[in-house]
């Protein structure tokens, strides 16, 4: 009986790391791996995929080449054209979800807001720097969450029992030359006994160890009553380290001390003393905030830092979004001045310099670079030419069709219509979509999109929206609980609101 209730229990604390197994690193997938794991959430794109795919297989090349000329190879950025809504962010948010390097996605416009310094561009660098640091510390905290939990458990049972006070050590007798001796041979010195681990512990003396094993016992009984989740709800009293100082986050590093790499807060918080305070939690609770602090005694920061840095080096990726906001024509004034001071400073970053971090120098010499844009207004020749130069693959992504609509509504995980079903299924509603009902929606969304602002699959939502608003508000009352929308019912919903101009202009 002892084996089928244990067997359960050991394996579940590595099955969560092996449940991500079939995907530890991205770089190690072959492309075509990779992009049947992009089909799974994004429909069509096909050259954008294979282009992706090629430039992150070829982190994983580089890093089997010799050391000679590993240096020497490069990876070749890429610049994603296409009107908005067609899937650049889309590819750039499941890279984030599959790839085991660090990813970093910002907005180029955001370099532009009043005020901009040339280093804020930097700063993507720091944040995927922070990006790495939190991903490879997460990893170590989960090799050695065991440990880390088993840790808790003894801290809790020591709070739950405290262990036996011991009888205070008779004094020696005060006798001359060799009777201290003879009295420490005669057993009035402590004995110590060594455990197979290697653990050594004071042995009790005689009259005590009946005491210490009902002790030991009655541990072992709240071992089992914990294991078993028996007192989750008892209140117990834990010492707790008081996270940060009020205000201090609002402080202003002085004239001179706000270097990038310096970071004035963290410098005050380790002058200031360590307050801790008790306080009195529910035990599941208890468990948590030991847990927390056992895993970082036991993770080395030094060693998390240096593969961070590593990781971000060689393994890196940063999506820039949104790149034709800081594109313009030349010579104008005003501004737009600032979008071609952005494009300067983005120069240096892409091409490879050595940036300065908290955690130590990063050099971007070997950071892929992916930049997307709609660029429905610029052109990508309207960058200056040093930086269309850094993106030397370019890949135009498709406009979306009326089939392209019927297949994001039916092929991916997410589609619109199960996220809608699973919304439904908590009112304990069946919400199905007949195949001409999908074909229906997909054409209204298509006819929208070219009779105002194409917006790409962004429009399906606009018309999802119209057409289950009603049924969505009255939900909880409704008086069949199996809906299914056919064409005829999602005509008769939406047919008014696309031939009436003045309503489409607002809704759709």
């Amino acid at each position: 009986m002892a084996e089928p209730t244990r067997t359960p229990e050991q394996p579940a604390p590595p099955h969560e790391p092996i449940q991500e197994e079939p995907l530890p690193w991205l770089e190690e997938l072959p492309p075509r791996k990779i992009v049947a794991e992009l089909d799974r959430y994004i429909v069509g794109q096909e050259v954008a995929k294979k282009a992706v795919a090629i430039a992150v297989r070829n982190r994983w090349r580089r890093t089997q080449a010799p050391d000679d000329i590993r240096d020497e190879i490069l990876p070749n950025n890429i610049i994603m054209i296409g009107p908005t809504g067609v899937g650049k962010t889309e590819i750039a948010r499941r890279l984030a979800r599959l790839a085991g390097a660090p990813f970093l996605k910002v907005e180029a416009s955001k370099f532009t807001e009043v005020g901009y310094v040339g280093r804020d561009v930097e700063s993507m660098v720091r944040e995927l720097v922070d990006v790495a640091i939190n991903m490879v510390r997460g990893e170590r905290e989960d090799d050695v969450y065991p440990a880390a939990e088993a840790r808790a458990e003894e801290r809790l049972l020591d709070i739950l029992l405290p262990p036996v006070p011991a009888a205070p050590a008779s004094p020696l007798p005060h006798t001359p030359g060799g009777e201290g001796r003879g009295a420490g041979e005669k057993g009035e010195r402590p004995l110590f006994v060594v455990s197979s681990k290697g653990d050594v512990t004071p042995k009790a003396p005689e009259a005590e160890q009946p005491a210490q094993e009902r002790w030991r016992r009655t541990r072992e009984k709240l071992r089992q009553q914990l294991q078993k989740g028996e007192l989750e709800e008892r209140e117990v009293e834990v010492e707790v380290q008081q996270q940060g100082f009020p205000g201090l986050e609002m402080m202003q590093p002085p004239l001179g001390m706000e270097g990038p790499d310096f970071n004035f807060v963290e410098m005050l918080q380790e002058m200031m003393p360590k307050k801790k305070k008790r306080r009195t939690v529910h035990l599941h609770e208890a468990r948590r905030i030991l847990i927390d602090e056992e895993l970082k005694k036991l993770v080395d920061m030094d060693d998390v830092v240096n593969e961070a840095l590593d990781r971000v080096e060689n393994h890196g990726i940063i999506f820039i979004d949104e790149l034709d906001k800081i594109a313009g024509e030349r010579g104008t004034v005003g501004p737009d001045v600032s979008r071609e001071g952005v494009q300067r400073d983005l120069l240096p970053i892409v091409e490879g310099s050595t940036v300065q971090t908290r955690y130590g120098y990063v050099r971007t010499d070997h950071v892929l670079f992916i930049a997307a844009g709609a660029f429905h207004i610029s052109k990508p020749s309207d960058l200056i030419p040093e930086l269309q130069g850094r993106f030397p693959i370019r890949v135009e992504l498709e406009p979306l069709t009326e089939q392209d609509f019927v297949r994001i509504l039916t092929e991916p995980e997410n589609a619109l219509t199960k996220q809608y079903a699973a919304l439904c299924a908590s009112e304990g509603a069946t919400l199905e979509f007949a195949p001409d009902g999908i074909k229906e929606i997909a054409r209204i969304a298509a006819k929208a999109n070219e009779q105002m602002e194409n917006i790409g699959a962004r429009r399906l939502h606009t018309v999802m929206t119209t057409l289950l608003e009603e049924l969505l508000f009255e939900l909880p009352d409704y008086p069949t609980k199996h809906v299914v929308f056919d064409g005829a019912g999602v005509r008769q919903r939406l047919g008014t609101i696309v031939e009436n101009e003045d309503l489409r202009r607002y809704i759709l």
